[in-house]
């Protein structure tokens, strides 16, 4: 099978997965008002699906580099539409949690070994362009997704949902079966460890594992934000169409994201991996600190409170999604640059595992930071979850910056 027909059945994989991650995230806010967990078990409800990631990336890298990437591929996608069909049985905060383990196993399976195939197809002077146009997949999934989810849910509840979820889930399992050839590329030995120790990996974790704190809260709190009325969050659940009106603000961030990440993707490709990284971290978190203050932007700027379909929101309405589609912008400066770094140093010695060191080094962060937001949101105020999330940003590329500064001097973020 050409490379080209390969890719294209590997971007509907991508397409896929995000599609269930973030129908899930968009329909966060509703499982909170309707089972009502508290503080630990609250953070758990983001915890559990990145806890299960984080037990994840081992085995499946090692699996991907040491046997065939596709037959692990097409397992994942497989687990994945069985566990859609266990959402709309779950009527407990801790059911809630376990099947969202489930859905991390499968979405970590599919997600790691579509990206691996992704990177290891891309031609080397093309890989941020390929990276770039497979995220944007991802991206028009994220957007599909959150609409679909609040405008079924709104009208025909979970089954719809989770029936449309199963099915897509199957339509990309038969494109890897029919499409992608069997991955003859396999490594010896435990190449994870190898890729652990490369220097350019070593000094991007430095920003990594902080900036996976960021994104963390700021992606899974800003629905919760426009969805939940308790400790600060705007309560937009509230109205007529409350779940669309979240799904919205959600959109706007993965709509910016996919229209800038191919031409993103193949800048980096040309000018050099390391200012992306650094600029598009440094902006996400400037555009992080500023989102709890737009119920402040709305009401100075004289913002309407109440729109057509939804009805009564609030004048923090647009400002959220100005907002959350200039972090989608920040965040498509950092991300194709920093899949193709991860993606040149794993060529040849076993993309798998370079792309599941990366992983790794995201699951700390991803794992705690939702327990800290859950605690703040409780205990303090939802605001200070966005606070954290944009110190973490600041502080990551920081000391990218000072490591990068002091191996290569002051041209240090044009080293590479």
């Amino acid at each position: 099978m050409t490379a080209r027909r390969q890719l294209q059945a590997l971007f509907l994989t991508r397409f896929a997965t995000a599609f269930g991650i973030v129908t899930l995230l968009t329909l966060l806010p509703t499982y909170i008002d309707l089972l009502e967990p508290q503080g630990f078990v609250l953070g758990m409800f983001a915890t559990g699906l990145t806890l299960a990631q984080a037990g994840a990336v081992v085995p499946v890298s090692y699996l991907g580099d040491r046997f065939d990437k596709r037959t692990v591929l097409l397992a994942g996608l497989a687990l994945a539409a069985a566990v859609y069909g266990l959402f709309p049985l779950v009527d407990s905060s801790w059911g809630f949690v376990f099947v969202r383990g489930l859905q991390g196993i499968a979405a970590t399976t599919a997600g790691l070994l579509g990206l691996a195939l992704v990177g290891q197809l891309a031609r080397d002077s093309a890989r941020g362009t390929t990276i770039g146009t497979s995220n944007a997949w991802r991206f028009a999934a994220a957007i599909g997704g959150s609409l679909s989810a609040g405008l079924l849910y709104d009208r025909f509840g979970f089954d719809a949902v989770f029936g449309l979820l199963v099915a897509i889930t199957l339509v990309a399992f038969l494109a890897v079966l029919l499409f992608v050839d069997r991955d003859e590329t396999t490594t010896e030995g435990f190449a994870l460890a190898d890729l652990a120790l490369n220097r350019r990996i070593l000094t991007i974790t430095t920003f990594r594992a902080q900036y996976a704190v960021a994104v963390t809260l700021v992606r899974t709190w800003v629905p919760i934000f426009a969805g939940v009325a308790a400790a600060g969050g705007l309560g937009y659940n509230a109205a007529v169409n409350g779940a669309t009106a979240v799904a919205v603000v959600l959109a706007a961030e993965k709509f910016t994201n996919m229209c800038c990440q191919p031409y993103t993707g193949g800048l980096s490709d040309r000018q050099g991996r390391a200012r992306f990284v650094f600029l598009g971290g440094l902006a996400y978190g400037l555009v992080a600190v500023v989102v709890p203050f737009t119920p402040a932007i709305g009401a100075t700027l004289g913002l309407p409170s109440v729109f057509p379909f939804f009805g009564d929101l609030s004048p923090a309405f647009l400002p959220l999604i100005a907002l959350n589609g200039l972090l989608g912008v920040a965040d498509s400066i950092r991300e194709p640059a920093s899949m193709a770094l991860f993606a040149d140093e794993g060529s040849g010695e076993g993309v798998a595992s370079s792309f599941g060191v990366r992983d790794l080094v995201w699951r700390p962060g991803a794992v705690l930071a939702p327990l800290a937001g859950g605690w703040l949101t409780t205990n303090v105020g939802m605001e200070w979850v966005f606070y954290l999330g944009a110190a973490s940003a600041f502080t990551g590329v920081a000391v990218f910056a000072g490591v990068l500064t002091y191996r290569h001097g002051r041209s240090g973020l044009t080293a590479w």
